[in-house]
């Protein structure tokens, strides 16, 4: 089995070289990505009963992340909850925090923008995830801190949110390095197409 220094090292390379691809891209294209990529979504949340009424996690950009504003509007619209994860210190699970459209964000981890510390927590039934990069297993590469893995790893099966990976096809890689603690995702939703990882092609 190959050690985790190897493994970490193989990651780095694969999120640089992503990351520094997708930094490329022309604004344009960026907007027409994020659009179809909401579109897309959206179609594959309707196999999922819907939004009305469910909690959606969602995230603020960086790094050239693709948008998911447009799907946070869309999901908005169709009666969902939205909310954003909320970095705590140390090796803690992450919480997650509602967010409406005029609520203030502070600026935390890395710089991410996060909800105020006295939003309402929430149990999300649905995590939009990004990631510097995927393959078609639903392994993805983050940013190497682990935040997602911590929190969603614990969780039975019948206890998780749905998770669907966010990201660029671009970012798609043939095979990611794989850890024993990396969760996998349910799906990955590109402005190509949806991949179902762990779901049937029929449903949810």
């Amino acid at each position: 089995m190959t050690d985790a220094p190897t493994i970490h090292a193989e990651k780095a390379a694969i999120r640089s070289v992503k990351i520094a691809l997708r930094r490329k891209l022309g604004e344009a294209e960026v907007r027409a990505a994020a659009k179809r990529a909401a579109e897309h979504a959206l179609a594959l949340l309707q196999t999922a009963g819907g939004v009305s009424g469910k909690i959606v996690s969602f995230y603020m950009p960086i790094q050239g992340e693709l948008d998911p504003g447009p799907l946070a509007e869309e999901l908005r619209a169709a009666g969902a909850v939205l909310a954003l994860p909320r970095v705590k210190t140390g090796e803690e699970p992450m919480t997650f925090r509602e967010w409406r459209t005029d609520d203030p964000l502070d600026k935390a981890y890395g710089g991410i923008r996060e909800p105020d510390p006295a939003a309402p927590e929430v149990v999300p039934d649905v995590v939009i995830v990004p990631l510097a990069a995927f393959d078609r297993r639903g392994f993805r590469i983050g940013y190497g801190k682990g935040h997602f893995d911590r929190t969603l790893g614990p969780l039975e099966r019948e206890q998780r949110p749905l998770t669907i990976g966010y990201a660029f096809a671009l970012q798609e890689v043939e095979e990611v390095p794989r850890e024993l603690h990396d969760v996998p995702l349910d799906a990955v939703v590109t402005e190509s197409e949806i991949i179902r990882c762990n779901l049937t092609q029929t449903g949810v």
